[in-house]
């Protein structure tokens, strides 16, 4: 082995035991000298045996990535710098824009009272301290990595429940740095918070939410947050959809928000309006509840006697409309007032109700009416209350007379000895029976006619309510 490469190893292996972490850019370059003159000197004695050529494919070529000259973190002068101070600490307050283009609205929870939405969230700043020359005035794009070597806004989300930036297959972060230290820095984030919803007209209401941004340590004298584009500086795709909502209205508001241990701070809105779909509802909840009232209506028209019949339908439509509130209710928040829907469904279950009542109404007094049939028919035929007549005297000279139509007894030459009102008791018990059965027919008219009533009085008060309940909350 040639003296230079046993110098040149010997060196080597003496800066590879260097840890330090200010030569290890002086240790690639002294590893690159050396690698070029241990080429040079093999190539030289290569070259000198005959019938040898060096080739130029084997030389290494240098690696300009480890140039101190082209570090980014040199050439931004990061390490001349305090980056944990905001630019121009001392001074004005730093105005920092902000665009946001909304990505997807993921889901709206009713029994969380929450939305998840994934936003580009990018940022507008401008720091003297990360300038650079430039002959292009090309700007320079970073990854993630460089983000934590700087300053960056201190953005969170109020009342958010969860949150995260994408880190597939990297970390969704970008920073563009222009020459005269203007920064672009911009970040892919999902975002689930808080949504105050009213639902008294559920579930032909309307919902709007919000999603705040704010400055988590900078107050309004060290920061000041503004959208960078008034109401363009919000962007969405135009495929958002959700499956209950449609997406009404995105606008943008920037308000004050006052803590009273820290003080004033910047905040930032993002409002979106949010309109529910009826046509799910109609077919999951109105229109089975509107069928169940319908079909305890179908009792007024069967026989008030088949008691088997018309029992099992009442308590069928009045158990099935309490599943259908039960089910409505489990998917809701638990609510202290009464939301729209709770009126339709708890006024079609009275109509249900109502409609059981009414046949124990109506079997109730043909039960009575049945009964005093009974005891009348069982009832045997008494003359007591009939008129005694008065005592008189018969001769023996009496013949068989002829009684007239009044009922008079006329003697034979036909002078009138007395007169005696005669009731038989067969004209009697006839002329009972009849006023009885005149009564107990006016009775059971009475028990048909509650069903025929109520043939047109429910269905006409359904209606009505429907009417009014349609006009007030759609």
């Amino acid at each position: 082995m040639p003296v230079e490469g046993i110098a040149t190893l010997s060196v080597v292996s003496k800066i590879k035991g260097a840890r330090s972490s200010q030569d290890i850019v002086f240790q690639d370059q002294l590893e690159f000298c050396l690698d070029t003159i241990c080429s040079s000197s093999a190539g030289s004695q290569e070259s000198k045996k005959p019938g040898v050529r060096f080739s130029p494919i084997l030389k290494r070529s240098p690696d300009i990535t480890k140039s101190p000259l082209t570090k980014s973190e040199q050439l931004l002068r990061i390490d001349d710098h305090d980056f944990s101070m905001r630019p121009g600490f001392g001074g004005p307050a730093i105005p920092v824009g902000v665009d946001v283009q909304v990505e997807s609205l993921d889901s709206i929870s009713e029994v969380d009272m929450d939305f998840t939405m994934t936003l580009y969230l990018r940022h507008y700043w401008k720091d003297e301290r990360l300038s650079f020359p430039s002959t292009n005035n090309q700007s320079m794009t970073f990854d993630g990595r460089l983000v934590k070597k700087i300053w960056v806004p201190d953005m969170f989300f109020v009342h958010s429940k969860r949150s995260f930036i994408h880190d597939t297959t990297t970390d969704n972060v970008m920073l563009r740095v222009q020459p005269d230290g203007k920064v672009l820095y911009s970040l892919r984030v999902t975002v689930t918070a808080m949504c105050n919803m009213d639902f008294s007209r559920f579930p032909l209401d309307t919902q709007t939410c919000s999603l705040e941004i704010e400055s988590y340590a900078y107050t309004e004298d060290d920061l000041m947050l503004y959208w960078k584009n008034g109401n363009d500086s919000l962007k969405t795709d135009e495929r958002i959809s959700l499956s209950q909502f449609l997406i009404q209205e995105f606008h943008t508001t920037t308000k004050l928000a006052f803590y009273s241990s820290t003080g004033w701070y910047n905040r930032l809105y993002i409002n979106f309006t949010l309109r529910r779909h009826i046509f799910f509802f109609l077919l999951q909840t109105y229109f089975p509840a509107t069928l169940m009232v319908m079909l305890s209506w179908v009792s007024f028209w069967i026989d008030r006697r088949a008691v088997p019949a018309r029992v099992p339908l009442g308590i069928t439509t009045v158990l099935t409309m309490s599943t259908i509130i039960t089910g409505v209710n489990a998917s809701m928040p638990r609510v202290s007032y009464i939301k729209a829907v709770d009126i339709y469904l708890w006024v079609s279950f009275v109509f249900v109700f109502l409609s059981v009542l009414e046949y124990a109404a109506v079997n109730y007094l043909t039960t009575v009416q049945e009964r005093k049939e009974r005891k009348l028919r069982d009832k045997p035929a008494c003359a007591c209350s009939l008129p005694q007549p008065r005592p008189m005297m018969v001769d023996g000279s009496y013949n068989d007379g002829d009684v007239n139509e009044l009922g008079h007894f006329m003697s034979e030459d036909g002078d009138k000895q007395d007169r005696m009102m005669v009731q038989l008791a067969l004209g009697s018990e006839r002329g009972s029976a009849r006023r009885k059965n005149q009564r107990y027919v006016s009775m059971r008219i009475d028990t048909h006619a509650i069903d025929k009533y109520s043939r047109i009085i429910f269905p006409g008060a359904y209606i009505l309510f429907n009417l009014i309940y349609w006009s007030i909350f759609s």
